[in-house]
């Protein structure tokens, strides 16, 4: 306790955020998706909404000027492990790093080729961060595929992608993300964040998302084949099943039919459950060379 009251102390004395902006010369670079919140009790929100953080290992991606990395010792966790890739916020957050006493590990990458395996033992590493808009779908999207190293994610998008991670079947927002996420880990948005709340404000809305592994999530394996068939349903969203399912299965209908699954329906009425079993027919019944060559698996923009 003495200790943890030394830190507070020392995390108390440490200069605003903005007076870190300013001294640091951190002006919000574009190009990283760089979106600084500086509000201590929205910080503090995000974090309480992480869960228990004692004895906990975070892992932060793009930290900025450190203000949710200070909410995050402040909560409690044991550590902190900030992947950061501006060379300005890294020498701005070296007060924080002193003041942290150990328990925050500031690494100097890009957070796309960082492997997060061995911060905390399977299953107990806990995510939390105001990702850069530019890249935080595609982190996402890594992570689910190494989903027995959380135990949580908690994860700040903009408004529209988190629609998209909790869409139901049925709406327009429904495509792949959502099944991804959905057959992976319990999706829950948690609330809003108006632009006026960062700096400098984003022409949208931003929402914050937890995400927790399912026990019963699909393989790696099942959720890749899940990946292939989702591009090719919602490639061709408009079209019925029996025509956008043509580059895995030249002839679809019997496929379908053998699931219960009506050949002229289309992508987005399908529940996330029954592209799984999809997925899992399809791998035992490889299509041909050539029509696997052809299925489009690359997210676009659109997409994600």
């Amino acid at each position: 306790m003495v200790e943890a009251a030394g830190i507070e102390d020392a995390l108390a004395r440490l200069p605003p955020l903005r007076e870190t902006i300013r001294g640091a010369g951190l002006e919000p670079d574009k190009r990283l998706g760089q979106h600084f919140l500086l509000d201590p009790a929205i910080l503090a929100r995000i974090a309480a909404a992480a869960g228990p953080l004692p004895g906990r290992t975070v892992l932060e991606v793009g930290p900025g000027p450190g203000g949710l990395t200070r909410a995050l010792l402040s909560a409690g966790a044991a550590e902190v492990v900030a992947v950061e890739r501006d060379p300005r916020c890294v020498a701005a957050l070296a007060d924080l790093v002193r003041a942290a006493a150990g328990r925050l590990r500031l690494v100097e990458a890009d957070a796309l080729a960082f492997d997060p395996s061995g911060l905390a033992p399977p299953g107990a590493l806990v995510v939390v961060a105001n990702l850069p808009y530019n890249i935080g779908t595609e982190l996402l999207l890594g992570w689910l595929h190494r989903a027995e190293l959380f135990e949580r994610l908690v994860l700040l998008f903009q408004k529209e992608v988190a629609l998209r991670l909790v869409a139901p079947p049925g709406g327009a927002a429904y495509g792949r993300l959502s099944v991804s996420a959905q057959l992976v880990c319990r999706v829950e948005r948690l609330f809003d964040l108006p632009p006026g709340v960062f700096f400098p404000p984003p022409k949208v809305a931003s929402s914050l998302v937890r995400l927790v592994p399912r026990p019963d999530r699909p393989s790696g394996a099942e959720l890749a084949a899940v990946e292939r068939v989702t591009a090719a349903a919602f490639g061709q969203r408009r079209k019925m099943l029996r025509q956008s399912l043509k580059p895995l299965r030249p002839a679809p209908e019997a496929l379908l039919a053998a699931l219960g699954i009506q050949p002229t329906v289309r992508a987005e009425r399908l529940a996330p459950e029954t592209f799984l079993a999809l997925a899992r027919a399809v791998r035992t019944q490889p299509p041909p060379e050539a029509a696997a060559g052809s299925t489009r698996n690359r997210w676009t923009n659109s997409e994600r």
